[in-house]
């Protein structure tokens, strides 16, 4: 047997060894907080959607309504923000300098410690702005964090529809505009759609910089018919304190209080994984789904 051979079959093992560990360790992160979560009791529809207690195990339904509610506000934001910026990117910025900077900037910010961005939005959206801890504090801090990555998968998406596309429509007569509204984004929104969902997954996930922004006030029990936007006791309003589930986890096990605390940062953080896991997965089937309806594959 040729040395390249076997070369090639140890990689190739090597590979699949390092592939089994990842899964591995994956299944049995998922496995350890499920099987915690399900042995309390945690897991039901009444952990799910009650309120807090003190006195038993009670539920995480405000908790995981925040999660939900800055999720959704943050991405309000951060879409047609990253998209627009993708295709400032991919269709109209000429390679230069300014692009050069707009890319380090991407690169940087993104690869700035979560808690750092944190403490930027405590004194920017917290402190100057003098509106305490919102669900609206904890979105922009996480627009920051989030935007350049979904605006460089964005861009990824549009520069991977092939360049015979683009020119086959200008030949027909229509403006450049025309040609990425209604050939370029259509292509391209399997991996848009794909880059969406995995930074939802992250802002869902997301800890350290909602703890200086959003709060950390265990909701006791919401008034879901009171629609008052302005109105920081309302749930549907952008100004209420919004503590999130990863951020109720950390409260948990950092406070320490309570006879059910064991049992409630088990049974959240299994949802919590849970859910990200959903994100990812989704993600990935969602892309390819649409992938198939546009090529027709």
């Amino acid at each position: 047997m040729s040395r390249v051979l076997v070369a090639d079959r140890l990689a190739t093992a090597t590979l699949w060894g390092i592939a089994i560990a990842v899964v591995a360790v994956l299944l049995g992160i998922i496995a350890h907080f499920v099987l915690a979560a399900a042995g309390a009791g945690a897991l039901s529809p009444s952990f799910l959607f009650g309120n807090p207690s003190d006195t038993e195990i009670g539920g995480i339904g405000p908790i995981l309504f925040n999660s939900v509610y800055v999720l959704v506000l943050t991405l309000l934001i951060t879409i047609p923000l990253g998209i627009a910026g993708g295709i400032y990117m991919a269709e109209y910025a000429r390679e230069g300098r300014l692009t050069a900077l707009i890319r380090f900037s991407q690169e940087l910010i993104s690869s700035v410690p979560s808690i750092v961005v944190g403490m930027f939005g405590l004194a920017l959206f917290v402190s100057a702005t003098r509106i305490g801890y919102t669900a609206l504090g904890g979105s922009l801090a996480l627009v920051v964090f989030n935007l350049p990555l979904l605006a460089r998968l964005a861009e990824q998406a549009i520069r991977a529809v092939p360049a015979d596309e683009r020119h086959g429509s200008l030949a027909l007569g229509t403006s450049r505009w025309q040609t990425i509204r209604h050939v370029v984004l259509p292509l391209a929104i399997p991996g848009i759609v794909t880059g969406i969902i995995l930074t939802a997954g992250r802002i869902f996930g997301e800890a350290a910089a909602l703890i200086f922004t959003s709060g950390l006030a265990t909701p006791a029990r919401y008034d879901f018919s009171n629609l008052d936007l302005l109105d920081a006791r309302s749930p549907w309003s952008p100004l209420h304190p919004a503590t999130t589930l990863s951020v109720y986890i950390w409260k948990l096990n950092s406070e320490g209080l309570g006879q059910f605390v064991r049992q409630i940062a088990d049974g959240s953080a299994a949802v919590l994984v849970l859910m990200v896991l959903v994100f990812n997965v989704s993600a990935r089937g969602l892309g390819r789904l649409l992938q198939r309806r546009i090529s027709g594959a």
